[in-house]
């Protein structure tokens, strides 16, 4: 036992010790050891998280962010990997003399109290060192752990325990601290060329778990599996290894079930009995085996064993499922390198979900460099990839290395479809929206990329909620649908939810679901009044369609009755057909009768509300209400009961006529449309004609006509028209209206007003 090891169990004499980085998840789990075996422990951070407050509900003085303060009267401070010498609690804390030590230090302290465990290996450290423990609990042999990440069985990530004589610690190779550890047993999962930032080669690497193995006093279990763990155990005294296939300890009779994997365990050939293990995958099955062998070291009961494996539900991060129903899986795995990848694939693969879907998050810049073709080669098992910039984890970027360094390698290495994300803030906008029913998606990566994996988990239970409340293809919802795509600009931020209702019945349900909720609600229809900015619109958007909304029936009376998602050529089109005229102004309208109710949309000298006989709508209590002609408001570009109200279908008028008569108007239409407005994409017109002018001829008289901002312009043919050139952001049209009425105000003195109805976020908020 160390001098450190023996101060740190003197009970009589409790430590001030000061923690910098203590909202990570290693120096956190080193908080809450220390604090169970009586000491006096502070830390510091940048940051506040759910698990400093925690902390600090057991104990913990917490301050942020560090200072020179917070080491004040510590006899001891340690400090995590990331920490720089700059930092000012460290740097306090060296000025004042104060012992200073990193976090394995610590660890190979606390761990040389008691019969210490450490399990090590390039991948599954945390899966084993937590399976481990649970098995070793459930046997009744009451150990501490420390393990990489939460894990909901246990408890926390880490647990002192006085009765305990073994401690279960996950050994982190990644700085080559591993060798500080004299453990009386190890396992060594597998050793592969990683963490190449640190180390030279993998030579320099086995030289490192080779001091372990020698360091480690009782039984060294290993992978016989894997070659280079092979190379450095095989042949020693105290060696066991697993594996499928001559090994001590193999795995027989394997069988895949729903979300998890059941086995006989041999032992030198003999069977110890049969388990089923509470998570999937093969590689799983040998992190089991590493655990049982270890455990059984420990004396455990086998029945005891079984029985534990049974319960074990996983790590954090650790193929965790954040989302099921019946139509969709969300898993989060924290998987980083190719091989961990192979691994978290083939696992999704033995659920049989119609598609494996990933969105990656590359971690570290040399790690991305150096492993880019085995990214792209491992990815290839996946049906459809996105793949967001790297997470630096406090390495400097590497010019010419980023994401799309391995959307090139997947490119390179196979066909299926990959998707450059580099913002991972709306990636999830992107990925929600490609889900289809059946899929499995990843969020796979040891940085944040699971935040995306939780804001889709939320929005799709809402969603998946909207739609079993309804009788089956009453209403169809998708997340985050590009409004780029429902609008005649061709601009416009994703909406959160996009739902289509499929009758009068459906809508009303979805205002009153939303309402009920605090969802805001939008109505669109074609998108050709309005201008969406790029940041998309929070809550629902309905579009209604289908069913009576896209219906157009006449009466005995020559009365036309049209849904609200009926388009205004349609409408008069079959009003046309029908014999009855005055509808061709509409011909040549992109929008839908719900938004033409809904402005008073007009053209050619007509407006909609000339035509109305009477309009069906949803008010704001939910109720489904009909008004005559008269009863209503309407105003140029108004009607102020149908903006508090949903418009669901109408009654128009037109007049008899002959067929050669109609045909003639509608085509003078066209051609008028044809000779006087753009073809481009736009939104129609942008401003209401102020008092005395046209708005086009005032932009006109200002010489602003092929006015250009980005791929914005205003057009040659009509000035009150604003064009998307290809590729124009929201952005790009709004700074441009803007430009055109500070000109208009400055010029003419007039304020132009916008006809457009500009909706939604200028940045993105969910």
């Amino acid at each position: 036992m160390t001098d450190l090891s023996q101060r740190l169990t003197d009970r009589k004499t409790p430590l001030n010790i000061h923690l910098i980085g203590v909202a990570g998840s290693g120096m956190s789990g080193l908080a809450l050891l220390l604090m169970g075996m009586g000491h006096h422990v502070s830390g510091s951070d940048k940051v506040t998280t759910a698990e400093t407050d925690r902390m600090q509900g057991l104990g913990l003085v917490f301050s942020s962010p560090p200072s020179a303060a917070g080491v004040k009267g510590a006899e001891l401070v340690v400090y995590s990997s990331a920490i720089k010498p700059d930092n000012p609690a460290f740097a306090a804390a060296k000025k004042a003399k104060i012992p200073l030590i990193c976090r394995a230090e610590c660890l190979a302290a606390i761990l040389h109290t008691k019969k210490g465990i450490v399990i090590s290996g390039t991948h599954g450290k945390t899966t084993t060192s937590a399976m481990t423990s649970h098995l070793l609990r459930e046997a009744d042999q009451k150990p501490c752990h420390y393990v990489g990440a939460e894990i909901p069985i246990l408890g926390s990530n880490a647990k002192w325990s006085e009765e305990g004589v073994h401690m279960v610690a996950e050994g982190d190779e990644s700085d080559g601290t591993l060798a500080l550890y004299h453990p009386e047993h190890a396992v060594i999962l597998n050793i592969e060329a990683e963490h190449l930032d640190f180390y030279r080669d993998i030579d320099h690497i086995k030289e490192v778990f080779t001091k372990l193995a020698d360091q480690t006093t009782g039984k060294i279990v290993y992978c016989a599996e894997d070659p280079v763990a092979g190379e450095i155990c095989e042949g020693r005294e105290n060696a066991i290894s697993y594996g499928w296939d001559d090994a001590d300890y193999t795995a027989s009779d394997i069988r895949e079930l729903k979300g998890s994997s059941a086995f006989t365990v041999m032992k030198n050939g003999e069977p110890l009995g049969d388990v089923e293990l509470g998570i999937p995958g093969n590689h799983n099955i040998l992190n089991a085996l590493a655990a049982i062998a270890i455990a059984d070291c420990c004396g455990a009961e086998f029945t005891l064993i079984a029985r534990a494996l049974a319960t074990f539900a996983g790590a954090k991060r650790r193929f965790e499922t954040k989302y099921l129903s019946p139509k969709y899986r969300i898993v989060d795995d924290y998987g980083h390198h190719p091989t961990e990848i192979a691994a978290t694939l083939q696992t999704a693969r033995s659920l049989k979900p119609s598609r494996v879907v990933v969105l990656f998050q590359p971690h570290r810049y040399t790690r991305t460099q150096a492993l880019a073709e085995d990214f792209g080669k491992v990815l290839q098992e996946a049906d459809l990839v996105f793949i967001t910039d790297v997470y630096p984890a406090s390495e400097a970027p590497i010019p010419g290395i980023s994401g799309q360094t391995l959307v090139d390698a997947v490119e390179r290495n196979g066909d299926i479809r990959v998707v450059s994300v580099p913002d991972l803030a709306t990636a999830h906008h992107t990925v929600g929206n490609a889900l289809e029913t059946g899929d499995l998606l990843i969020t796979l990566g040891a940085g944040n990329v699971h935040e995306a994996g939780h804001r889709i988990a939320g929005d799709l239970k809402i969603l998946e909620e909207m739609e079993a409340l309804m009788p089956e293809g009453e209403i169809e919802g998708r997340l985050y649908e590009p409004m780029k795509k429902h609008t005649t600009m061709l601009v416009g931020g994703p909406a959160q939810y996009w739902i289509e209702p499929h009758s009068f019945y459906g809508f009303a349900f979805l205002v009153d679901y939303c309402r009920g909720r605090g969802i805001p609600v939008r109505v669109v229809g074609r998108g050709s009044n309005l201008l969406v900015r790029d940041g998309g619109i929070r809550g629902a958007v309905i579009h209604p369609t289908g069913g009576a909304f896209s219906e157009v029936t006449i009466d005995g009376k020559g009365m036309v009755t049209a849904g609200a998602g009926v388009r205004l050529k349609k409408l008069a089109s079959v009003a046309g057909g029908h014999g009855i005229g005055g509808f061709e102004w509409m011909e040549g309208i992109p929008g839908n009768v719900g938004g033409a109710l809904r402005m008073n949309a007009g053209a050619m000298g007509v407006e909609t509300f000339d035509q109305v006989v009477r309009v069906t709508f949803l008010d704001e209590d939910g109720v489904i209400r009909t008004r005559e002609r008269e009863e209503i408001v309407a105003k140029y570009r108004n009607v102020a009961e149908l903006r508090r109200n949903f418009a669901l279908q109408a009654v128009f008028k037109g007049k008899a006529d002959k067929p050669e008569n109609i045909k003639k108007r509608w085509e003078d239409s066209r051609e008028k449309r044809k000779n006087s407005q753009p073809i481009a994409a736009s939104a129609g017109c942008i401003f209401k004609n102020p008092e005395y002018i046209a708005a086009g001829r005032l932009v006109d008289s200002m010489g602003l006509k092929g006015t250009t901002h980005g791929n914005a312009a205003v057009s040659e043919t009509h000035g009150n028209f604003i064009i998307n050139q290809g590729g124009a952001t929201a952005t790009e049209v709004l700074e441009l209206i803007d430009s055109i009425k500070a000109q208009a105000k400055e010029q003419r003195y007039v304020d132009l007003e916008t006809e457009v109805k500009i909706l939604g976020e200028e940045e993105p908020t969910f």
